[in-house]
């Protein structure tokens, strides 16, 4: 299959290539492939999901180099004094922030307090609520899109900035990202809007009511965005010649620390990223729709692909490795 052929097949695809917006590949630091789908333009953004997650680890790198972030094995709590620990709670008090970056912290409940986080006014505190339990901390892998929130938090907390404000400076605009802003409305109805609307978005981020932004999900982003991030995981940290986070925190990130089960494709998992084939230099921040940041050592390139809102679709990297790179590189 060579680009037109990718081009037409996506275009009539009536399956799980029907929702896809934007495909962008670089290599080394080269845009190699450009293209776009639905009625989008390159500079279009999508909201990407969870792919959001992928970017919040590398803030909390960009946070731990700066030296904000002291350690990974902080106390989450040393970051929230005035927070009222619920009355018997007791393992809460030892989660770290490395528990919430390799999804490892415990929670109470079975399923995500989203009604009552989301209609909050303080999302980081209403999730905080939830943080812990009666089996204590047992290293179970426990996915948790609202737990991330408690990440923004102690980001913001430990360097004194707006996420939305630290993110612009030390990670969009250094990769000629768009600077972003908040999304600024949380309403029920608008938040309904945002995940199913099919039309671009601006560069925009989702946010509670404290124009906090929402970790686990939310981030509006260009299939280019995504490589150009992509990119920078590919040449470990650098990008232009710029050092945007360090070499060491990459390969912290893209270590793989768990094995996943079936719901997960057996995929290993990092600090917020998979590793999805093991024993290959092949690493994704990965979200719904299909929405993906692709990292290739060997073939040295990186992938960003975004999809407007479509259920049951969530691992591309198969039809990255099979269809689009092939004709991608030719």
């Amino acid at each position: 299959m060579n680009k037109e052929e990718l081009h037409q097949f996506i275009s009539e695809s009536k399956g799980n290539e029907s929702n896809i917006c934007q495909i962008c590949v670089i290599r080394g630091e080269e845009i190699v492939y450009e293209d776009c789908w639905r009625g989008f333009k390159p500079e279009d953004a999508v909201n990407v999901n969870s792919v959001t997650k992928g970017v919040m680890a590398i803030l909390a790198g960009i946070a731990v180099d700066k030296g904000a972030i002291k350690s990974l094995d902080e106390k989450v709590l040393a970051y929230f004094p005035d927070y009222q620990v619920k009355r018997g709670e007791k393992t809460i008090y030892d989660v770290t922030i490395r528990h919430l970056l390799t999804m490892t912290a415990p929670y109470k409940g079975k399923s995500e307090p989203w009604k009552k986080v989301c209609t909050s006014d303080d999302w980081t505190v209403a999730i905080l609520d939830f943080l812990g339990g009666r089996k204590g901390i047992t290293g179970e892998f426990r996915y948790s899109t609202l737990g991330i929130q408690i990440l923004a938090g102690i980001i913001e907390r430990a360097t004194g900035e707006k996420l939305i404000d630290f993110a612009n400076k030390n990670l969009f605009l250094p990769l000629g990202i768009p600077e972003h802003v908040i999304h600024g409305d949380s309403s029920k109805e608008d938040q309904f809007d945002f995940f199913m609307n099919k039309g671009p978005r601006k560069n925009e981020w989702y946010s509670d009511p404290q124009d906090t932004v929402t970790a686990g999900w939310g981030l509006c982003a260009t299939g280019r965005d995504l490589a150009k991030l992509g990119s920078m995981v590919l040449n470990e940290g650098k990008y232009n010649g710029q050092q945007i986070v360090s070499s060491e925190w990459i390969k912290q990130m893209t270590t793989p620390y768990l094995k996943l089960g079936e719901r997960f494709g057996f995929m290993e998992y990092g600090y917020l990223w998979y590793n999805p084939i093991a024993d290959r230099e092949v690493y994704a921040a990965i979200g719904d729709c299909g929405n993906i940041i692709y990292v290739n050592k060997k073939l040295n390139l990186a992938v960003g692909m975004t999809g407007t809102f479509k259920p049951r679709i969530f691992d591309r990297v198969e039809f990255i490795e099979t269809t689009v790179i092939p004709a991608a590189i030719q």
